[in-house]
């Protein structure tokens, strides 16, 4: 990334972007660490289809352990802006004060990458063959198109076709909606010849559940957040909703009018978080409240970042008998897998 770039560049964002560039995850993380989720999982590193787990889900708890820095640091006086410069500045010298703090803040939880193993049972039951490239998962870098890096996205773009192509891939069954749609729709503009087949979990269930019996564990209202790249970009509106109403146990209830191609903004994605975590932060307020107030138990959605705002969103507004949940995750307990 060139200094003019950086200079137009919000500091939180360059940050993200150099970790995207140097290290394949919005963290900056070792590789490997992202997939540790699937150590006992017994998934094949090479197959001609592969899940796709993406950052979101696999950084989960670091992510949220950011956030939580950024939003701490733009209510103090001398905000986030100069922190993050600075974070980006002692990076280069091998000090990263954002990864002690991930470390000093961040928990293993049972709950975390629940969603990726979720999803991977689904597919299994489904009789889906697939595998997972582990550490050699690349990140789609769609971040640094959102941003107008568009050279190095185009970079990054013809990077990860190769290294698909390098471990055999033909198919990928996505599951965070960004991801899948950088790698179906943004990808093939920059790279010739791209030939890679890319579907969304959801298509994917949609194949195989409808003739099945499925069975929530206990009678429950159940409200759907649409992801704005799920539903807006992939189109993916109905889908979800039949298979919630498929499920037996489960009552769908929604806000009179903002779901679908309407639903309001959670307040996260493209890096907004990053740059204005105070106005996120009282976007995701809003549509919790907005889905609270359907009488709901649970608020389904199917989007790690959707899920990390919302439930920022619950805990602004102190409210603790909802849960957030992701979509593989009520399919699983669904399939009772």
């Amino acid at each position: 990334m060139n200094k003019k770039s950086k200079g137009l560049i919000p500091p939180g964002l360059v940050y993200v972007a150099d970790n995207i560039i140097s290290k394949q995850n919005l963290l900056g993380a070792p590789r490997g660490t992202g997939a540790k989720w699937a150590k006992e999982l017994d998934l094949p590193r090479q197959a001609e289809t592969v899940f796709f787990a993406g950052c979101g889900y696999q950084y989960n708890t670091s992510l949220q352990s950011l956030m939580s820095m950024i939003r701490k640091l733009d209510k103090s006086p001398i905000g986030a802006e100069l922190p993050m410069g600075l974070a980006g500045f002692q990076k280069k010298l091998g000090i990263d004060p954002a990864q002690a703090y991930r470390r000093l803040v961040a928990r293993d939880k049972d709950s975390d990458a629940q969603p990726l193993r979720d999803a991977v049972k689904v597919l299994k039951e489904l009789g889906v063959e697939f595998g997972y490239l582990a550490e050699d998962e690349p990140c789609c870098g769609g971040l640094l198109h959102y941003i107008g890096l568009e050279k190095e996205f185009a970079r990054n773009a013809q990077n990860i076709y190769e290294n698909l192509k390098s471990h055999g891939v033909r198919r990928i069954i996505g599951i965070v909606p960004s991801c899948t749609y950088t790698l179906a729709e943004l990808l093939p503009k920059h790279v010739p010849g791209y030939d890679l087949e890319v579907k969304h979990f959801l298509q994917v269930v949609m194949e195989g559940v409808e003739s099945r019996q499925l069975r929530f564990p206990r009678e429950v209202k159940v409200t759907y957040h649409d992801p704005c790249q799920l539903s807006r970009y992939l189109g993916l509106i109905e889908e979800p909703r039949r298979i919630l109403k498929s499920i037996k146990g489960i009552e769908l209830v929604e806000p009179d009018w903002t779901h679908g191609e309407w639903s309001t903004c959670c307040g996260g994605g493209g890096g907004f978080e990053v740059v204005f975590p105070e106005l996120s932060q009282i976007l995701a307020a809003n549509r919790a409240r907005e889905l609270v107030e359907t009488g709901a138990q649970i608020i389904v959605t199917h989007c790690p970042g959707c899920v990390m705002q919302l439930e920022e969103g619950l805990k602004a507004m102190k409210v603790k008998d909802v849960e957030v949940l992701d979509l593989a995750q009520v399919v699983a307990m669904a399939m009772g897998v």
